[in-house]
């Protein structure tokens, strides 16, 4: 990726934001960590994806970023 994509690519808001799940012991609360982001590609057809942490056990679930944590990516 060329320093122009990256610059590019973080002035937008992302598409996705990336959580990484833990599931509570015994069907207890499910734990949520914010760990990354993805932008959509320009030519629509896929995603550029920045995990800032890779958890070891878990999940990695990506979700549209409600209205107030778009801007903090």
């Amino acid at each position: 990726m060329t320093d122009e994509n990256k610059k590019t690519e973080k002035k937008a808001p992302p598409a996705l934001v990336a959580f990484h799940v833990r599931e509570g012991k015994n069907g207890g609360k499910s734990f949520w960590t914010r760990i990354g982001a993805a932008w959509s590609q320009k030519d629509g057809e896929g995603f550029n994806v920045q995990i800032d942490v890779m958890p070891l056990d878990g999940k990695i679930v990506l979700r549209k970023p409600k209205a107030d944590e778009g801007e903090s990516a």
